[in-house]
């Protein structure tokens, strides 16, 4: 194994004793912990762990209060330097935290990691939930707060078994420049859509990829779904407006276009699969049940 730069050493080494500093009380968890990932935040402040917390990537937005957190950077972008200079004695990362280059070497610092898994499945949230918890040495809260957050996820569940029809629901990632880039099988998108209750409008492709204007006109969806980049310029370059949207050659041809049936929601809150999954799903399937019934998408309580 190639060895750690000096520098490198030297930085991790002085981090590793900051965090110590004089009378440190491990035996109560780590007490310095960085959160890579949104849901990461969200987890460590629903197990009250919140003042826990040193810094945040930048995908962290939820509770508020993460956003007075120091920025370590996009979560697949991260920088070890950078992380090292925070002197942590705990590093929470979602799955899909890198480059991996960056990983390999925060994990040859010896500073720990957890990497928690994948969740696109109640069982998943629930796993993720138990694993910042045992890192956190909280383990009791975690079972609580799992209980709590499958209850929700159930009470949505049974909500979309409950709706007279299932429908097809198209979740648009990026429309830049009139190129759809859409949500297909095995998308965290489609679980959460399932989750509500409908169907994943676009079929034959995994992950998000583009899709032609012809594939969405023929994928007929009943909903357009999307997220709410808020304010941020360069967040709003990949999203739309309702105006795009029906100004779009083929979505304006569908029903959900035709119709104006189209929703945006914050996508941490739709897509994090943290402890607001069941409530992100029962406001989904406000909407859901409001077109299953032909009712005013405007009417839901969101």
């Amino acid at each position: 194994m190639t060895a750690l730069p000096l520098s490198l050493r030297r930085l991790a080494l002085g981090a590793a004793l900051a965090a110590l500093g004089p009378g440190a009380a491990l035996a109560e968890g780590p007490q310095r912990v960085i959160a890579a990932g949104g849901s990461v935040a969200e987890i460590v402040h629903a197990l009250g762990a919140g003042d826990r917390l040193i810094a945040r990537d930048t995908t962290s937005s939820y509770p508020p209060e993460v956003l007075d957190l120091p920025d370590v950077g996009y979560i697949r972008a991260l920088s070890p330097e950078n992380l090292i200079a925070m002197a942590p004695d705990l590093i929470l990362a979602e799955h899909d935290a890198g480059p991996p280059e960056a990983m390999e070497i925060l994990h040859r610092t010896g500073i720990p990691i957890v990497m928690l898994p994948q969740a696109l499945d109640p069982d998943g949230v629930a796993d993720k939930i138990s694993t910042v918890a045992t890192a956190l040495g909280m383990e009791p809260d975690g079972e609580v707060l799992s209980t709590q957050v499958l209850a929700r996820i159930a009470e949505a569940h049974e909500a979309g078994a409950a709706l007279p029809q299932s429908p097809r629901v198209m979740f648009i990632l990026s429309m830049q420049g009139g190129r759809l880039l859409v949500a297909g099988g095995g998308s965290s998108a489609e679980a959460m859509i399932e989750l509500a209750g409908g169907q994943n409008a676009v079929t034959g492709i995994e992950g998000y990829k583009p899709l032609t204007d012809e594939a969405a006109v023929a994928a007929a969806p009943d909903l357009i779904l999307m997220m709410n980049r808020g304010s941020d310029e360069a967040a709003q370059e990949h999203g739309a407006t309702l105006a795009d949207i029906a100004a779009h050659p083929a979505l304006a041809l569908t029903p959900a276009g035709a119709g104006g049936r189209v929703v945006f929601m914050d996508g941490l809150f739709l897509l994090g699969f943290g402890p607001r999954t069941g409530d992100a799903a029962l406001e989904l399937n406000g909407y859901l049940r409001a077109v299953a019934e032909g009712t005013d998408l405007h009417g839901v309580d969101g």
